[in-house]
């Protein structure tokens, strides 16, 4: 028989299988499939072992364990916009949703998280599932999904949000973020880099990373929201992610983290509420094949990590194979390098239990071993010393395992999770240099490994000099030490590989590049580079990629250039290249996705306009300009066609508008005005201003305004109407006189207000 024709039965013998499969859901339980149970004996049986749940709560543990998953959100702390938000959430969403019978379930006032600092994490009794579907719920909804995806709301697990607090970050701090996608703590790290909104370029930067190319894009859209120029996201291998480099007095030098967030992959046991297929594929094997992978990525991350840096590591995890048996390998291996900070005091409120310091771990036969010397020889490919707890007592209470902290789903109605704060507190025992901390430290403050003077010279390794690093060569022990006493060590050296989308190449403006002064001199920019001398914390680079043109924080522009990275993405985008801009004395417009980070340094084509001409702009697709107030119109008329700044500044007096600024970028016309605003952050604004927006099922729009542009700014840039325009700028030129040519006709070309695609 010949290949096709046993192909052809295969397809045929598929399509009668799928229609059989058909006919008996039909015929026993209806279409859609059967409800996943929640039962898992294996995992009962082991973690009621354990003990790891406190004596007498294991049923309440395991009832909340089969409840889904609360909705939790968290406001983005660092735009000025938060309290507005944090306003309307108060005093309209949330009085709507409370006392709604939804499903026969009453839906209790969302209250905010009580160990979350300024009431910025809200969480609810409604699941995911009841908020998506439910109309009762939908106009909340909507609220939700727009405000997600214009940054100023995300929607993230409770537990989640406790890694960065516990990071204590501030913003000259270097943060790298080891395991990072899908973004969401990845988002928090940038917020907290950004506290002080009287900075807009922070010293500080954050590079997150993920081994999966295409969960990067995924972690580029979560950090895009945020419109940071300070953060950049690239793709390697946590385990063997390369050291990076920037320039120390002409000279070569490594970087070291300030911080670094190690959220490993883990089985997930935690995540059950929210992740159901977990409950029937759950085994103990999952943790004996993820442990060795926990501690390459941890002991990697420590070795780039500062000396007085903090590492946050942690899990979604309940398994101690997969927390405390990798934080007790970490410690033994430092030999006093690290130590296990206690984290209570920083999150008040927050219910855990403290780390646990004796286990035992079980097969997925059942068989239960407590000590590595009772592991036969043939399990010891998949059963590690490092598995197991020390046996020294004396080792084990100097480690304090018990300021680990693990938090369980019933205390506070959140998921399952295991966090670890360690300190560095000299350079790891294979390290063959000492770190450099931040600018202005002196070398003094770092203390030697061995309690020697900071003046000492430091060993040279063979085929290296003290002075000169090989960063080729990996920061780890040899093979042979690696094994010695059966205790795990760092990873052996692995080539770094790249692969997964080409990205195009990062080229960076230079002072005398000849596309920048008509930019300065448009819109009058005070001086952006080298600005250690003028303004310390705004150190800018200018890249160009395309048509498009991104800002770029200092120390992430150096590191591109010196540095072999996969990058993904880096900065904020600020101007966007107009085809027929140069007409108008620049080829390039500004973006409203950088215009709060460019604002402070623009000193030219600023409108100042009221609420009243808010609505106007984002309620109208391309307004006169005699439809904005008197003020703003005056002060549009000064000035010529091409791209402006429109800036709302709050009235501390009129305490029913907006107390917090606006900046929208737009498009001055001839006769009349736009605003390039993306759709989401235009319904943001316009909730700011009280005119709500809702869509109905049917797709109706429901807001009691006229009528509102709801494209993206791509989309805004390609509209002509052409038609209508000319006959309404025709009936405006007659009124105004000034405008109009001497012969009475327009100019050609010239009756499309924005500028062309």
């Amino acid at each position: 028989m010949g290949r096709k024709n046993r192909n052809r039965q295969r397809a045929q013998q598929n399509r009668d299988g799928r229609a059989e499969g058909k006919r008996s859901r039909d015929d026993g339980w209806g279409a859609g499939y059967s409800e996943i149970i929640k039962e898992n004996k294996l995992f009962e049986h082991y973690y009621t072992e354990l003990k790891i749940v406190p004596e007498g709560e294991f049923e309440e543990f395991m009832e909340a364990m089969r409840e889904p998953l609360p909705a939790t959100i968290r406001i983005t702390g660092y735009k000025s916009h938060a309290k507005e938000i944090l306003h309307t959430l108060k005093e309209k969403y949330f009085k709507e949703v409370q006392d709604l019978e939804v499903d026969g379930q009453k839906i209790e006032a969302p209250q905010p998280l009580s160990w979350y600092p300024d009431e910025l994490a809200w969480h609810t009794n409604l699941s995911r599932k009841i908020l998506r579907k439910s109309p009762l719920l939908e106009k909340f909804h909507q609220f939700l999904v727009s405000e997600t995806e214009s940054g100023n709301i995300s929607r993230q697990e409770a537990v989640s949000m406790i890694p960065p607090l516990l990071l204590k970050i501030e913003p000259q701090h270097k943060i790298l973020d080891m395991c990072a996608a899908p973004g969401s703590k990845t988002a928090q790290l940038i917020e907290m880099l950004h506290s002080d909104m009287d900075v807009p370029f922070p010293e500080g930067f954050v590079i997150a990373n993920d081994v999966d190319n295409k969960r990067c894009y995924l972690l580029v859209h979560q950090a895009k929201r945020l419109n940071s120029p300070c953060i950049m996201v690239v793709n390697h291998d946590a385990s063997s992610i390369p050291r990076l480099h920037f320039d120390q007095d002409g000279k070569k030098d490594v970087l070291f983290y300030d911080r670094i967030l190690c959220d490993v992959p883990c089985s997930g046991d935690g995540t059950m509420r929210k992740n159901i297929d977990v409950w029937k594929k759950w085994t103990t094997s999952n943790s004996l094949q993820l442990h060795g992978l926990q501690i390459r990525i941890a002991v990697r991350g420590v070795e780039q990590l500062a000396v007085g840096g903090r590492m946050v590591y942690s899990t979604c995890s309940l398994n101690p194979i997969e927390d405390e048996a990798v934080i007790a390998a970490l410690l033994e291996k430092s030999e006093g390098a690290l130590e296990l900070a206690d984290a209570s005091p920083d999150l008040p409120g927050l219910k855990y239990m403290p780390g646990i310091t004796s286990w035992k771990l079980m097969t997925k036969e059942g068989q239960w071993y407590s000590d590595w010397s009772k592991v036969p020889t043939s399990r010891h490919t998949q059963i590690r010393p490092t598995m197991f707890p020390p046996t020294d007592p004396e080792k084990l209470a100097n480690m304090k395992l018990e300021r680990c902290m693990r938090i369980l789903p019933h205390h506070q109605n959140t998921g399952g999770f295991f966090v670890a704060v360690l300190v560095k507190k000299a350079p790891m025992p294979w390290n063959r240099r000492y770190p450099k901390l931040q600018m202005g430290e002196s070398p003094a403050d770092v203390p030697p490994a061995d309690g020697s003077s900071a003046d000492a010279p430091v060993e040279a390794v063979e085929g290296e000099t003290p002075a000169e690093g090989n960063p080729s060569v990996p920061d780890t022990p040899d093979l042979l030490e690696v094994k010695k006493d059966n205790v795990c060590g760092p990873p052996p050296p692995k080539k770094m590989k790249l692969f997964g989308f080409k990205e195009d190449p990062f080229v960076f403006l230079t002072e005398d590049d000849p596309i920048f002064p008509p930019i300065q001199e448009k819109y009058i920019l005070r001086t952006f580079f080298y600005l250690f001398d003028f303004i310390p914390c705004c150190s800018i680079q200018i890249l160009f990629l395309r048509t498009l043109s991104y800002l770029v924080c200092f120390f992430l522009s150096e590191t591109l250039c010196l540095s072999r990275l996969n990058v993904i993405n880096t900065g904020v985008k600020v101007w966007s290249r107009n085809t027929d801009g140069e007409q108008f004395g620049c080829a390039f417009r500004l973006a409203q996705e950088g215009i709060y980070t460019l604002c402070p340094y623009i000193r030219a084509r600023i409108i100042n306009i009221c609420v009243e001409d808010v609505k106007v702009l984002l309620t109208q697709e391309n307004p006169f300009l005699r439809k904005l107030g008197d003020d703003a119109h005056n002060q549009a008329k000064k000035l010529g066609m091409g791209s402006i700044v429109l800036r709302y500044l709050p009235d501390p007096k009129d305490l029913d508008a907006p107390q917090c600024p606006i900046d929208l970028c737009g498009w001055r016309g001839k006769t009349s005005i736009r605003a390039f605003v993306p759709r989401n952050e235009r319904l943001h604004y316009l909730r700011m201003v009280g005119v709500e927006v809702f869509h109905d099922k049917q797709g109706k729009r429901n807001d009691g305004s006229t009528e509102i542009q709801e494209r993206s700014t791509e989309d805004a840039e390609g509209l002509s109407q052409e038609a209508d325009l000319l006959e309404e700028e025709g009936e405006e030129t007659e009124q105004n006189g000034s405008e109009s040519n001497a012969n009475g006709t327009e100019p050609v070309g010239s009756t499309c207000d924005g500028p062309a695609s």
